[in-house]
């Protein structure tokens, strides 16, 4: 059960398993140190078989060379011929593609922990088993079609380092877009990145009606409306977003920094919606605040500034859009480097 939340992202499960998962890893980090020198610094082999969807495994394919990580805790085998009997039963679906994962681990380095279960295992010695604690990273090798069956593979993989420099900059990116507040809220954050907007939805559920305090709550309305947007449920969105926004102006200051955020949202789902005062509104109100409190350069200020050449664009006062944009260019030419994206935009903008 807990495995298959953690692989489908199930957020009411995980979050009433936390207490599980956590004392689970600390277990599989007691085991790991207990049995590190049983490895004599040697490296050694493990199986895993097992299905995936073709469409994930056309995924999978396109991150060789690349890391990869699994959500769930990961068990494995010493033994070849049990993982392989694994791999080749998800043949009997014609939608799955029977993968045979080859893991390298190298005990020298430091990495997510790993243990023999052998003994707290229920099949015991018949598989014996490797257990990995979650999102364990692999350097994704070699993937080889097996016995000349387009939907039966061998996967090499190796474990990666804690210290592998594609790791740690993938790590550092993530930390930081990811940043402040608890945990679950780091999640969710997470969630919203990567496009799992009804794993988030699920999570913000759950987190809305376990909130004890008015800014938790407020942030959630706020993360739910997001949520709404991009499903282009743009009239549930407003509603969330306006929810966040009245516990705000209670309990903020008039010039903080959530309010300037909570006015561009609203403003952002009104020009979706082609209501174009209402969204100048709700920007200016935004870019108000940011003037006030932001350094000159700031990127949020560049954000205002392109949001109402953007509405005036949509308006036809082209001379207006111009200038924000040329304000937003500015900004964007100083602090951006060369190749970002978003300059690549605002030079766009301003072409037009």
């Amino acid at each position: 059960m807990l495995n298959r939340a953690l692989r489908t992202l199930e957020a009411d499960t995980i979050i009433n398993m936390g207490f599980f998962i956590r004392d689970l890893h600390q277990q599989l980090y007691q085991l790991h140190e207990q049995q590190l020198p049983d490895y004599r610094g040697e490296p050694f082999t493990v199986y895993r078989g097992q299905g995936l969807l073709k469409t994930d495994f056309d995924k999978l394919k396109k991150t060789e060379g690349g890391l990869m990580s699994f959500n769930n805790f990961l068990s494995s085998s010493t033994k070849r011929d049990v993982s392989y009997q694994f791999a080749k039963g998800a043949l009997g679906n014609i939608d799955m593609v029977g993968i045979l994962f080859i893991m390298t681990i190298d005990p020298r380095v430091s990495s997510t922990p790993f243990a023999s279960v052998n003994e707290i295992s229920y099949f015991k010695a018949a598989e014996e088993g490797i257990l990995f604690s979650m999102h364990t990273v692999f350097r994704v090798g070699a993937i080889k079609q097996m016995e000349n069956n387009d939907r039966f593979y061998q996967v090499e993989l190796q474990l990666t380092a804690d210290d592998d420099e594609q790791l740690q900059q993938l790590t550092k990116c993530i930390s930081k877009e990811t940043e402040g507040g608890s945990g679950w809220q780091r999640l969710g954050d997470l969630l919203l990145k990567t496009g799992h907007f009804d794993k988030a939805d699920e999570l913000y559920k759950t987190l809305l009606e376990q909130a004890s305090s008015e800014s938790d709550k407020a942030l959630y309305y706020n993360n739910f409306g997001y949520v709404k947007y991009r499903h282009g449920d743009y009239e549930q969105a407003i509603e969330y977003y306006r929810k966040a926004l009245v516990i705000w102006e209670k309990t903020l200051p008039v010039n903080h920094s959530n309010l300037a955020v909570s006015y561009s949202n609203i403003g952002g789902v009104y020009d979706s919606m082609g209501e174009y005062e209402k969204a100048l509104s709700f920007y200016e109100q935004s870019l108000a605040i940011r003037e006030k409190t932001l350094p000159a350069e700031h990127p949020s200020l560049a954000t205002s500034y392109n949001n109402l050449g953007s509405i005036y664009n949509n308006m036809k006062e082209y001379l207006k859009a111009l200038s924000f944009y040329e304000k937003a260019l500015e900004i964007f030419e100083k602090t951006l480097p060369e190749n970002h994206p978003s300059l690549a935009i605002s030079y766009d903008n301003v072409g037009e």
